[in-house]
């Protein structure tokens, strides 16, 4: 009438997963409960000895339970006193580990408890039974079971336990809270525990007389803190969580299921990522102002490092979540899938402004409705010219820009409500940091878009690995790639992004800036990394740094981008780009010359920068805000960085969604060019029927 439960309580059998940086030694982060299973053989003799003397020394000749105990227990608590004493092992574990045995002090579970562990002492080993016990039994200090134990009390495994270190262990269990870091009293309380345990296993022959005048009493390591999330930890996991349950592990199974989780994240590129940040960033940048930082290894497509912004002021990172127009940084996916569909680097197209399109209402204008004539792809690119990248748009078909731009990495939602506009190739979809990165990482990759991810491996409890294989994606061809990879480096030798120049290297990259600065981009990478920054306001108003203006991607976030790839790239070797292709070779441009750290002496740049410039529909404000926000646990204080909320512009602070530019259309936009002898200036363009602005 009273069976064994089937089930067993999920507290008594949750494993805690731990989750690591790419290095698999270094905690990122725990999740659930502090327990490690082991088996009984990895527990030495001697600390099973010393359970058994502290707990039950008739252990392995008793039927489960103790009559004499249990007569005790029931007595005290007939007569209304505490219920104390007279619990086996195994009835301990009984009332631990099953189901439907509540911890309430009663006659009745007291007598159910007993005719369970009877009859579990008659179907299990009594081996099963201590193995359990070790693996359920909490210890203090958080640590549930002998094994968490023995590394919370002594920084080991339990299998590296003294004699003396597996007694206090023993007698920790019938007082956990007050032994786990005993002072005064506490303190000799439990050295005189300890000793009775030390005693009892000379009484029950576990030691020898002498063994036993040889113990001391052990020394205790401090216990740790809390484990706490601070700073971009709290994002790391939130994110490794969310790829975790698409991977079809549910939170259950993350909190309980012991699972060992290795990220892709590199611990020292996300102190280099969040140095970059703070280094370059003045003091005076206002507080409503967000900088997002993504790195990815263009060969495997793991996010190695990422700067998403403080979490004490959001709880929606600015790397993965945010979401802000893309600005010219989306010309080079117009770029290759130009190049993958028969055009070549010496194509030339309308640079004249303004250019008619039969799609657009308006006349699409340059920066000051300057002109450049028909000219190349190369010069397209290094000068980013809007036109002729309309022009460009509408000969390779903007369904061929929307594919490549997909199977780079940007998802169709993002892209599907923009791509039948004329301005679709001057970037008015809204990306994020990691999805950027990840799209020019497929130049650096030979043309091959590698899933994004930040999971490497997960192994479960039993000790099965299961290795992450992103899927692989041939998005252009190899020469493809090599000719964009080319134009892009003209961008940083000649054009809008000379700030973001490593002197000891080659890289490509190209800035982008949206209309009115709402949102300022530099993507760029070598060969080994590519890597996106982006600065934006979560109100989408104007970027403006007090003493440094209005800012385009050409300037702080170029400086950004340096400053982490500099550190990044230190101690990596240097490769090289491949060559474009040698076929229609003219006057205009010639293959770079890897030496050369500067221009070339008879170059000068444009007077005015070419501009980005859009024509699109006024805005959707029953679009909803933003998509895939993440849950987030409290966020944890850190140290606040500039750019972040470090300065001025006291306004409340962010307590919705994320910023997304997919509703707030430009009419304009621009690259920033620092011209010789003059101060900063916009390339931006003046909207038809607008006088212009600089």
């Amino acid at each position: 009438m009273t069976p064994i439960p089937d089930t067993t309580q999920k507290d008594a059998t949750a494993q805690g997963s731990v989750i690591y940086y790419r290095d698999g030694k270094t905690v990122l982060a725990r999740r659930g409960v502090d327990r490690r299973n082991v088996e009984l053989a990895r527990v030495p003799k001697h600390v099973r000895d010393a359970v058994i003397a502290a707990e039950n020394r008739s252990f392995y000749e008793d039927g489960g339970v103790s009559v004499k105990g249990t007569a005790r227990a029931v007595w005290s608590t007939v007569s209304g006193q505490q219920l104390q004493g007279g619990s086996t092992i195994t009835q301990q574990l009984v009332r631990n580990y099953y189901s439907g045995l509540s911890q309430e002090r009663s006659v009745t579970r007291k007598f159910k408890e007993i005719l369970i562990a009877m009859k579990v002492d008659q179907s299990k080993s009594k081996d099963w039974v201590l193995e359990q016990y070790l693996n359920t039994i909490y210890f203090g200090r958080g640590a549930n079971g002998v094994e968490s134990a023995a590394r919370a009390y002594f920084g080991k495994h339990v299998d590296q336990l003294t004699v003396a270190e597996g007694a206090y262990l023993a007698a920790v269990i019938q007082q956990p809270s007050r032994f786990a870091d005993p002072e005064g009293a506490d303190l000799e309380a439990a050295r005189r525990r300890w000793q009775s345990v030390i005693d009892a296993m000379g009484q029950t022959g576990a030691l020898t007389p002498e063994q036993v005048a040889a113990q001391r009493f052990p020394e205790l390591a401090p216990p740790k803190k809390p484990f706490q999330l601070k700073g971009q930890a709290q994002y790391m996991l939130e994110q490794v969580t969310a790829e975790l349950n698409r991977r079809g592990y549910s939170d259950e199974d993350i909190n309980g299921g012991g699972l060992k989780v290795v990220t892709t994240f590199d611990k020292k590129l996300m102190q280099a990522a969040e140095r970059a940040v703070k280094d370059v960033l003045p003091d005076s940048t206002p507080k409503k102002v967000r900088t997002g930082l993504a790195a990815v290894d263009p060969a495997t497509g793991e996010v190695v490092a990422f700067y998403g912004g403080r979490p004490a002021q959001s709880q929606y990172d600015s790397a993965f979540s945010a979401k802000v127009m893309a600005g010219s940084t989306f010309k080079p996916y117009t770029l290759a899938a130009a190049l993958n569909n028969g055009f070549d680097l010496s194509t030339r197209v309308d640079g004249n402004s303004p250019l008619r399109v039969a799609s657009a209402d308006k006349p699409i204008p340059n920066d000051s409705d300057r002109s450049y004539g028909q000219i190349n792809l190369v010069q397209a690119t290094q000068n980013s010219v809007n036109t002729a990248f309309v022009d460009l748009g509408q000969k390779v078909g903007l369904d061929k820009v929307a594919e490549t731009a997909e199977a780079a990495g940007i998802p169709a939602a993002q892209i599907q409500p923009h791509q039948d506009a004329a301005s679709f190739p001057l970037g008015v979809a809204s990306v994020s940091a990691v999805q950027n990165a990840s799209g020019f990482a497929t130049f650096a990759n030979k043309g091959v878009h590698m899933e994004t991810h930040v999971v490497r491996s997960v192994t479960d409890a039993e000790g099965v690995k299961q290795v992450v294989k992103p899927v692989a994606t041939q998005v252009v061809s190899e020469q493809a790639a090599a000719d964009t990879t080319y134009a892009m480096q003209q961008v940083v030798k000649y054009g809008t992004g000379t700030a973001a120049r490593l002197y000891d290297r080659p890289v490509a990259g190209k800035t982008g800036t949206t209309d009115d600065s709402k949102s300022v981009w530099f993507n760029g990478f070598t060969p080994q990394l590519a890597v996106a920054v982006d600065m934006f306001r979560d109100d989408n108003a104007t970027v403006t740094i007090p003493g440094y203006g209005t800012q385009f991607g050409g300037q702080l976030p170029a400086q950004v981008w340096r400053a982490f790839m500099t550190e990044a790239m230190a101690d990596e070797p240097v490769e090289e780009f491949p060559e474009p292709s040698d076929y229609g070779w003219g006057p205009d441009y010639t293959t770079p010359d890897r030496s050369e750290d500067i221009p070339r002496q008879d170059y000068t740049r444009p007077t005015d920068g070419p501009g980005d410039w859009t024509d699109t529909p006024e805005p959707d404000i029953t679009a909803p805000p933003f998509t895939d926000q993440p849950e987030t646990d409290q966020p944890s204080d850190g140290d606040q960085p500039p750019g972040d909320g470090g300065g001025q512009d006291e306004q409340p602070e962010q307590t919705g969604p994320p910023p997304t530019q997919e509703s707030l259309q430009p009419t304009t936009r621009g690259d920033a060019v620092n011209e010789p002898g003059r101060g900063r200036q916009a390339d931006t363009v003046n909207e038809p029927g607008r006088s212009p602005t600089r």
